[in-house]
């Protein structure tokens, strides 16, 4: 325990930020290639699909993210009709779904009614909605804290068979989320998906979102009809409106060649100057630094004290020991020599 104290002044305390990113590469053939089969959970509900990275039900599994898919009571696709390969609930789930995404992600207007999600952020009235989407949901596993602006990217197939051996494919990327995000979302800043790294025109609009924070993409419906994009009967924006959700979920992922992104980890510091001036810490409150009451690594009166740090306790304002700093080697210290230790505290 210290029995000298030291007090911080304002110049002796800073904070620092710094981002650690990770590259994550989720392929087609976890997915919807080889080994797709085990990799996938379904449930009974038939309200998402689970991806695993290995076979789901292996000890070494993790969940990389979720598929789901919705569209709004205000949508045409709502007025469905009942038939054989899809029910009222099912329906009503894919309206249920869309509520929830928008809900979480975009928020709800001045009347409380939830908000749809826009195409170009632009919350208005009058901005153009997404009213049939997808959404995938990435585990916290891969995205830490968020996914790093400008690196999203799916690469997607578009054959009418849905599967990968057709070389067709769009790639749609947040190209302009580095210096193009929104905040107006209560989930944290978003970005919007485009097919084309082209300024955004008439011509190349949004077609999805990514939500960097809460770590979703959301696909609108109508990109399965855009850049060659297959529109028959097998296309996901068909299957939308006449599948359950788990036969939506495979239909897109059946269009998986790859996905990529960085994920980010935000490592926060507070870093505490630790300044020893010439005239301080000379002396040591170790017992064994004094034998018959003579200082020990003193030969002669006339000698300068000595004193060796090895170490630096972090102290409360009522001194009580809060962490303590270990040094690699001890520091000599005496009155001919002033000292500064640099103690960073992350989290």
């Amino acid at each position: 325990m210290a029995t000298t104290y030291k007090t911080f002044l304002n110049n002796d305390v800073t904070t620092t930020r710094t981002l650690l990113h990770e590259a994550i590469p989720i392929t087609g053939s976890i997915v919807s290639g080889t080994y797709a089969g085990a990799n996938i959970k379904t449930y009974t509900a038939d309200l998402f699909e689970a991806v695993y990275d290995y076979p789901y039900l292996s000890s070494s599994a993790n969940h990389i993210f979720d598929i789901t898919c919705g569209y709004s009571a205000t949508s045409p696709l709502s007025a469905s009709a009942v038939s054989d390969s899809v029910s009222a609930q099912d329906i009503q789930n894919k309206i249920n779904m869309y509520n929830e995404m928008a809900k979480v992600l975009v928020g709800h207007d001045v009347t409380g009614s939830i908000q749809e999600f826009d195409q170009d952020g632009d919350l208005s009235a009058g901005g153009t909605k997404l009213q049939e989407i997808y959404a995938l949901n990435f585990a916290r596993l891969l995205t830490k804290d968020e996914i790093k602006k400008g690196s999203f990217v799916f690469n997607l197939g578009s054959g009418s068979t849905w599967d990968t051996a057709n070389d067709e494919r769009v790639l749609v990327s947040d190209y302009q989320g580095v210096n193009d995000y929104r905040v107006n979302s209560p989930a944290g800043e978003y970005g919007i998906l485009y097919t084309s790294s082209a300024t955004p025109d008439a011509t190349n609009v949004g077609v999805g979102l990514v939500y960097y924070q809460a770590g979703v993409a959301i696909l609108t419906a109508s990109l399965f009809g855009m850049n060659g994009m297959d529109t028959s009967n097998q296309s996901c924006e068909a299957v939308l409106s006449s599948s359950t959700i788990t036969a939506n979920a495979d239909a897109l992922r059946r269009r998986f060649y790859d996905l990529d992104f960085n994920n980010t980890t935000e490592l926060n510091s507070t870093i505490y100057f630790c300044r020893v001036n010439h005239n301080e810490f000379n002396y040591s409150a170790n017992p064994t630094y004094l034998s018959s009451s003579q200082i020990v690594v003193k030969q002669q009166t006339t000698d300068a004290p000595v004193s060796f740090i090895t170490s630096v306790g972090l102290y409360s304002a009522d001194n009580e020991l809060l962490g303590v700093a270990k040094i690699s080697e001890p520091l000599k210290k005496d009155p001919n020599n002033e000292l500064i230790l640099r103690v960073r505290l992350d989290y």
